[in-house]
């Protein structure tokens, strides 16, 4: 049972997965799959419950590591970007892809709308470029604004500060993510500004400058859409909290803006921005001053996770959200490239770098009195006094307490509890929460192993046993006896005999010897001493008393 005072997170290593050398991961929306991309190019679909493969996507055009994977909202389509510049989108239960796009640059992320079912757009961040969005129907690509400069010229800035030439860039990869319905889009820049900006047009509509302007290396939304994280340059996560209503996030923001028409561009987005987002907790390790790697929240956003960058170790710092460490994760010494948080239940999953996927979990202490109100645990032997009517049919105690249940009311066992991780907007028939296993068979060699012991089995049992020779004229008796395979029902079935002993051959071979003058009597007791030999083995002693 769960303790509720014990804090609701990891802390120690449950389980690793091993399978090629793995590099991404992500959790689909209920948590009962694990995605995980690796380094030849494939995806691997994990089935959580079970900790096995249940279905693996290989594409034959990619042989490129695999940078990150994203699921669609009720889990039926793959979004998987590789180092190769492509973007490939799959169907997960039928594990075929839908379609591929090559991009100009290497895209390090790729996130699928969240607004649907069946998503048609998704926002990638490339290696060297501005983010984009890309319709995956067409191919069709739209670069997002990277600066508030762009918007205050009156155009785009010149081809150096917001795309490639010739390969060399002049500022860092961007962040980006979707809200949590998909409206709008938040950009961290390499300037220290989170640029609010509505994905249908592509017009920036707020702008929040971040404290010290360094760069933003990840910008991640939290679940219910109330929080949004930054991971910056300067080595501290920041927790930012959404002021804008979660469903009418658009309209708000024309609505701010009006309302600040008499000021110019510029000092107009920053005031919608102070609106919009508002700086709630900085989290950062004092002492070493480490740089984090994918940090994140926890399903319900009540705690912040995030990796130790640091080459050559493997820890997970912890956070509440009000701002206290509570624990500090510490693994295998090899380097963390990425995590995820399971969505509804205490477990962090990391990938080191080697290519293994560590399971972190809660470590439950046994707490026997949930189970029994009356249980008692003692930290030493107490004398037991029973009660004068323990041992009735029907003690005294029971008699004084009424029940309330009515034992006539119709149980529901069909209908299915909602769950409170998640609203009922989100909930869908179509979602795919597990994929179907396909048993399998064996493999042919060992059939083939099989048959082939078996026949030499068979083989052995009609040539005799090495006894044969010795026996002579017997050799059929012998040959029956000290078979090691009898055929028992149409089967094989391996038996062991005992071995006969010198004296019980030797009156065998003293009968074939001498004529058939013996009486009757003497042959059944010679048959005696063997059947005794067979079935127990008092045979020395039989002899010495004649």
């Amino acid at each position: 049972m769960e303790d509720p005072l014990q804090g609701d997170f990891p802390e120690v290593i449950e389980e690793y997965l091993a399978h090629g050398c793995m590099k991404s991961i992500a959790f689909n929306r209920r948590g009962t799959l694990l995605a995980a991309g690796c380094n030849d190019g494939s995806c691997v679909i994990w089935d959580f419950e079970t900790r096995g493969i249940a279905k693996e996507l290989r594409d034959s055009e990619c042989s490129s590591p695999i940078t990150s994977v994203c699921w669609s909202k009720c889990g039926n389509r793959i979004l998987v970007s590789a180092a190769d510049k492509s973007l490939s989108l799959w169907d997960v239960m039928s594990g075929k892809r839908i379609t591929r796009i090559v991009l100009q640059q290497t895209p390090l992320q790729a996130r699928l709308h969240p607004g649907s079912s069946k998503p048609s757009l998704c926002l990638a961040c490339p290696l060297s470029c501005a983010p984009m969005i890309v319709d995956l129907n067409t191919g069709n690509t739209t670069s997002l604004k990277v600066s508030i400069l762009e918007i205050s010229n009156n155009g785009p800035t010149p081809a150096s500060r917001n795309r490639c030439a010739d390969g060399i860039t002049s500022f860092s990869p961007t962040a980006a993510c979707f809200s949590k319905h998909g409206s709008l889009v938040y950009v961290g820049n390499s300037k220290g500004e989170i640029l609010v900006i509505n994905h249908l047009d592509g017009e920036v509509r707020a702008m929040v400058p971040i404290p010290g302007g360094s760069v933003v290396k990840n910008i991640v939304c939290s679940r219910n859409g109330q929080y949004l994280l930054t991971n910056s340059n300067d080595r501290i996560i920041r927790i930012y909290e959404n002021l804008l209503p979660l469903k009418d996030e658009v309209r708000a923001l024309d609505d701010l803006n009006e309302r600040l028409n008499d000021l110019n561009v510029v000092e107009k987005l920053k005031a919608v921005g102070s609106k919009c987002l508002t700086l709630f907790r900085e989290f950062q390790d004092l002492i070493t001053k480490v740089h984090w790697k994918a940090p994140c929240f926890s399903g319900d956003g009540e705690w912040v996770v995030g990796g130790s960058a640091s080459k050559g170790e493997h820890k997970i710092y912890i956070w509440d959200r009000v701002g206290h460490l509570v624990k500090i994760l510490e693994g295998p010494k090899e380097a963390l490239i990425d995590l995820a948080w399971h969505p509804v239940r205490p477990i962090v999953v990391s990938v080191s770098l080697n290519g293994i996927v560590y399971i972190w979990a809660k470590d439950y202490t046994e707490n026997w009195s949930a189970f029994a109100p009356d249980f008692k645990e003692l930290e030493e032997n107490e004398e037991y006094v029973e009660r004068e009517d323990e041992f009735d049919l029907i003690p005294e105690t029971e008699k004084a307490k009424t029940s309330d249940v009515n034992e006539d009311d119709e149980v529901d066992i069909v209908t299915v509890d909602k769950d409170p991780a998640f609203s009922d907007s989100e909930m869908s028939q179509e979602e795919l929460c597990f994929l179907p296993a396909t048993p399998s068979c064996d493999a042919p060699e060992q059939q083939d192993k099989f048959i082939e012991s078996s026949s030499k089995l068979v083989d052995s049992n009609n040539s005799g046993s090495p006894f044969s020779e010795e026996a002579g004229p017997n050799e059929h008796t012998m040959n029956h006896n000290l078979s090691p395979v009898e055929d028992d029902a149409g089967g094989l079935r391996i038996k062991r005999k005992r071995k006969p002993s010198e004296k019980v051959l030797e009156l065998q071979a003293e009968k074939i010897k001498k004529p058939s003058k013996s009486s009757k009597s003497s042959k059944s007791k010679i048959k005696s001493l063997v059947d005794e030999d067979d079935g127990n083995g008092f045979y020395g002693d039989a002899l010495s008393d004649e």
